[in-house]
Order: C-alpha cells, then structure tokens, then sequence
C-alpha cells in the first residue's frame, strides 16, 4: 500500500486547512491511520489517529479542540481538518497507517508500517 499526503500549503493565523491521505495499491489495509507532524528543529509527534473500521479517534494534547481526523472507506481516505490555525501548527504533516488497534496508546513512530510523503503547513502570524 502507498500512502500520499496533500492539501498542505500557506494560511493565515485563526484560518482553516484540511489535509488529505489516500491509499492506493490495497488501501487501508491495516487499521489505524494517523497524522504525524514535525516543526522545523523538533521532534515527529502525533496530531491525531482513527481507527478505520469504526471511526473511534484519538488526538494530541495540543490540537484537541482544534482538528479533527476522519475517514472514508469508501475512497481509502482519511482527512485532517485543521481549524484555528496557530503560528506553532507550521510544520510538514505525513500520514501513516499501522495495524494497531487502540488508539489511544497509538502515539510513536515504530507503531506504523507504512508512511506517505509529507506536506507542508506553514501558518502565517
């Protein structure tokens, strides 16, 4: 399964962006998917992470509120919807997918298998 990250791109501070992760090949095959993100000198951290089969989700301490995760099984694809858009969200966002089944004890890296390119998000003051 291949994985592609889009929808990143340049807003302005309190604005809105949603991100996109299609899978092609098999599609989501595995169960969870989450978004990842890593800032410019900082380390990756999770932003968010649903479980495919019935939507349940977890998220970051410091986007809960703000973004929301979903997918659609029907098009293999899972979205970030970002809103109130802070200076500190600007980073590169990726996808992955895993087959981990709890959600809320899905926050590191080794725990996905499979990952998409990133896109950039840069949040303007």
């Amino acid at each position: 399964v291949q994985l592609q990250a889009s929808g990143g791109g340049l807003v302005q501070s309190g604005g809105s962006r949603r991100l996109s992760c299609s899978a092609s090949g098999r599609g989501f095959i595995n169960y969870t998917v989450a978004w990842f993100r890593q800032a410019p000198g900082k380390e990756r951290e999770l932003v968010a992470v649903i479980r495919i089969y019935d939507g349940a989700a977890s998220y970051g301490d410091s986007v809960k509120g703000r973004f929301t995760i979903s997918r659609d099984r029907a098009k293999d694809t899972a979205y970030l919807q970002m809103n109130s858009l802070k200076p500190e969200d600007t980073a590169v966002y990726y996808c992955a997918s895993g087959r981990g089944l709890i959600v809320s004890s899905l926050s590191r890296e080794e725990q996905y298998s499979h990952w998409g390119q990133g896109t950039l998000v840069t949040v303007s003051s």
